[in-house]
Formats: structure tokens, C-alpha cells, sequence
């Protein structure tokens, strides 16, 4: 156990008391030896943390401590590292660049034994050999969803058949062999979703969409989950709960 990962742990016990608890406890509890916690709890005093106490009475953490920002445990960096190399080799070209480039920020202020766990990390993702094409750049997709953009778009569906239609884009999904963008469409005044592969032209309007993204984003996931109930339980339902393809 790395010595970042070691104190973290020491912090989240304490927090579980609320009184004080005997040095000879809590080392048993980290299996650590009372030298090691009494070390240990010095660093983290230094760092700022408000223990109170001294050996043979016992060590309790007062309100007011927040977290160091990057006092990160190994299976959170774990996560980490995997997150930013599944989004480099599945995400466009902007996001896996940003993803890089965000773990690189985090590595360099890290703790070395830490920033030595992220690269020699022994998580990997799988090339994806058939990674999905679209004519559309995924980037300008997901800044219209951010800026809550209407959208003009030209798309062609399963049956070849091509539309113009105005949407209100919500989300992007990353399927293993597609790309779906979840849409209001205001012809039809329900929500879509479009294979980004499929999508011809998209053109942002000038004004935004009337409703917070937020509020469609919450609105979707309720018919979302009221359509998976009504399949779940063998109803009539309006549609797969998977996603479905336009």
C-alpha cells in the first residue's frame, strides 16, 4: 500500500468516529504499527488536518478538513487511467486529446509513487478495430449539447430515406459500434435518436433551444425508464428500452 493511499484511508476512518479512538485501534484497523500511525498522523496534521489528540488518549478529527483535491486511493486512479485510455482510443480526436492531456495535468502534481502507479498502470483497453465513421466532427456535436444549441440537420435513416429536420440535442452516446445523439426533434415533438454515422450535414442555428438541458436530459430518462419498466413487465410499450435506431 503506497503511503498517499495509506493516509487516505487513516482520514476516512477517522471520520467515521465521532469521538476519539485509541492509537492501538486504528493501527490494527490500517495494520499498520503504532511508529507508522503516529508518523502518519503527523503528516497529515502538517498538511492541515485537525486531529486532535496524543498517544494513550486517543485521536479524533474535527470539522472543517477538506481532502487534499488529488489525495487519490489506487483503485480511483485505476479508474482513472482506464477512463482517459478508453476515451483516447474510443472518443474523438479533440476528447482523447483532452483526456491525455488532463491526465497528464493530474500526474504532474501528484506524489511520485503515485505518479509511478499511473505509468506503469497495467489496465488496458483494446484496440477497436472498427471504430464508427462520421461525416460529422463528434466535437461540434458536443459543443451544440453544451451550448444548448438548435440544430438544422440533414439525416438519413435506416430505410435511406433523407430528412431536414431542427433538433434539440442532449446527449452523445458511445456504443461499442456506434455513435447515438439523443435529440428533441421539433417536427415530431418527441425525442430521437440518430446514428451519428448517419447524420448528412449538422448546422447550429443561431438561437438556443427554449428548454434547459437539464430538464430534457431528466425528461428523457423518465420515458427512458417508463418505456424498460413497461417491457420488463410485458406490456404494450411505445418502444425497446435499449436505444433505438432511426
Amino acid at each position: 500500500m503506497s503511503r498517499a493511499t495509506r493516509l487516505l484511508d487513516l482520514l476516512q476512518l477517522l471520520r467515521r468516529h465521532r469521538y476519539p479512538v485509541a492509537g492501538a485501534e486504528l493501527a490494527r484497523e490500517l495494520d499498520i504499527s503504532l511508529r507508522t500511525l503516529y508518523r502518519d498522523i503527523g503528516a497529515l496534521q502538517a498538511q492541515g488536518a485537525h486531529i486532535e489528540g496524543e498517544p494513550g488518549v486517543g485521536y479524533v478529527l474535527r470539522p472543517g478538513y477538506m481532502l487534499p483535491p488529488l489525495m487519490l486511493s489506487q483503485e480511483e486512479l485505476e479508474a482513472l487511467v482506464l477512463g482517459v485510455r478508453w476515451v483516447a482510443d474510443r472518443g474523438d480526436a479533440r476528447l482523447g486529446e483532452a483526456a491525455q492531456n488532463a491526465l497528464t495535468k493530474i500526474t504532474a502534481v501528484l506524489p511520485k509513487d503515485l505518479a509511478d502507479e499511473i505509468e506503469t498502470s497495467g489496465l488496458l483497453v483494446v484496440p477497436s478495430w472498427s471504430s464508427p465513421q462520421s461525416r460529422i466532427d463528434l466535437g461540434d456535436i458536443r459543443a451544440s449539447i453544451r451550448g444548448e444549441c438548435r440544430v438544422e440537420v440533414r439525416y438519413t435513416d435506416l430505410k435511406e430515406v433523407t430528412t431536414d429536420r431542427v433538433v434539440w440535442p442532449v446527449a452523445l452516446g458511445f456504443f461499442e459500434h456506434i455513435r447515438i445523439v439523443v435529440v428533441w426533434c421539433e417536427m415530431r415533438q418527441a425525442f430521437r435518436h440518430l446514428r451519428a454515422d448517419r447524420i448528412v450535414s449538422w448546422s447550429p442555428l443561431e438561437n438556443r433551444y427554449p428548454k434547459r438541458r437539464a430538464v430534457l436530459l431528466k425528461a428523457w430518462k423518465a420515458e427512458r425508464d417508463e418505456e424498460h419498466a413497461k417491457y420488463e413487465a410485458g406490456l404494450p410499450a411505445k418502444k425497446q428500452p435499449v436505444v433505438t435506431l432511426q
